[in-house]
């Protein structure tokens, strides 16, 4: 596929194909309300789970079940660290950043490089929206893949800057992976609906809980600790630790978030529940239309505004971090050849940050 230039920004964008344009209540002819004529489809997952849960395998699944039924599926990913990926990608951020590069250049840990790789590449976002624009009136499903350190996507600029250009877009939600084997102590099953609780503030958009590797172990018994307070209380007194006792006191304040949010247990390898999850995705879909449109058209100016501000943030980072790493290289030796060492590591910074700022995201 050819380039495609950075579209605006997503409040400004033109209807995609399917919409409806609007004029104003006063009868004026006027741009058109892209909150308004958000189409049914596609419908957008994100995938957001911890390492090793399965998330990017539960993924691979749920794209070979869809398109056996014949639907049309687009795949994101957004992990640059990743070496191999089973599924078929469409945009991948590996083809515009190179994670190992931004490590080198920045002189950063693989969380860091991580972040800033995907802070990189939200910057350039808009360029994905265009190609899932022109896809979208033979779309199904877009599905998009995270990183599996949790943090780096939830908690970071760049990831807000992704949700908030999507939600505006097209019907969004967050699928979060939770291995159901690692949750058999009741400490961390706390643990994993705490998190899944911070992500559903986050984001704020309709959410699914996938108990994954049900093959391994059933869910049920997590279903009865989010269904009644008695039992997971019972199992917590069994434990004596400290935190034992912090999650007996959050269980029955977390009981109101049990009852409103969905949960199905599924399995990456063998494909159990791939019908119940579905089933729940158009649910959690019609609650996008239902429910988070209005607040979105609340607070439309409010969103636009913060991921504009965003995006310029992360641009002023990046050349603070690229001034900070020439300023930090080796002085020249006069004995050695050290200075024409130097010499080429500030031309590959001065390479990757005019690349950066160029770059174009291709489909592949």
């Amino acid at each position: 596929e050819g380039a495609a230039a950075a579209s605006p920004s997503s409040s400004a964008r033109p209807p995609s194909n399917g919409d409806v344009a609007m004029a104003d209540c006063a009868g004026v002819s006027g741009p058109a309300d892209p909150l308004k004529a958000i189409p049914r489809s596609p419908i957008v997952i994100l995938m957001i789970g911890m390492a090793g849960s399965g998330k990017s395998t539960w993924m691979h699944r749920l794209v070979i079940r869809l398109q056996s039924q014949k639907k049309r599926v687009y795949t994101v990913n957004l992990d640059p660290a990743v070496r191999n990926v089973a599924y078929p990608i469409n945009v991948d951020i590996r083809d515009t950043v190179n994670y190992k590069e931004v490590m080198k250049h920045f002189g950063l840990g693989p969380n860091g490089g991580i972040m800033t790789s995907l802070n990189l590449f939200a910057t350039k976002f808009d360029q994905v929206l265009a190609l899932i624009d022109k896809r979208a009136p033979d779309l199904d499903y877009v599905l998009v893949d995270t990183p599996g350190q949790i943090e780096v996507f939830n908690w970071s600029a760049s990831g807000q800057i992704i949700l908030d250009a999507l939600a505006v877009s097209y019907p969004t939600q967050v699928c979060y992976v939770v291995d159901a084997a690692r949750c058999a102590k009741p400490v961390t099953f706390m643990s994993n609906m705490l998190y899944a609780c911070s992500i559903l503030y986050k984001t704020k958009l309709p959410f699914i809980i996938a108990f994954n590797k049900i093959d391994v172990m059933a869910h049920s018994f997590l279903q009865e600790w989010m269904e009644d307070f008695e039992k997971i209380g019972a199992a917590l007194s069994k434990e004596s630790s400290y935190v034992a006792s912090l999650a007996r006191s959050m269980s029955l304040a977390m009981e109101e978030f049990y009852s409103n949010i969905r949960s199905v247990g599924v399995s990456a390898v063998t494909g159990q529940g791939c019908e119940d999850f579905q089933s729940a995705v158009l649910q959690a879909a019609e609650e996008f239309h239902t429910s988070y449109v209005p607040f979105l058209q609340e607070q439309r100016r409010d969103i636009e505004e913060k991921r504009q501000r965003a995006i310029e943030e992360q641009l002023k980072a990046f050349e603070r971090s690229t001034a900070r790493a020439s300023a930090t290289k080796r002085p020249r030796d006069p004995r050695g050849d050290s200075g024409t060492i130097m010499e080429e590591d500030d031309e590959d910074v001065a390479n990757l940050e005019e690349d950066l700022r160029d770059v174009s995201i291709h489909e592949r």
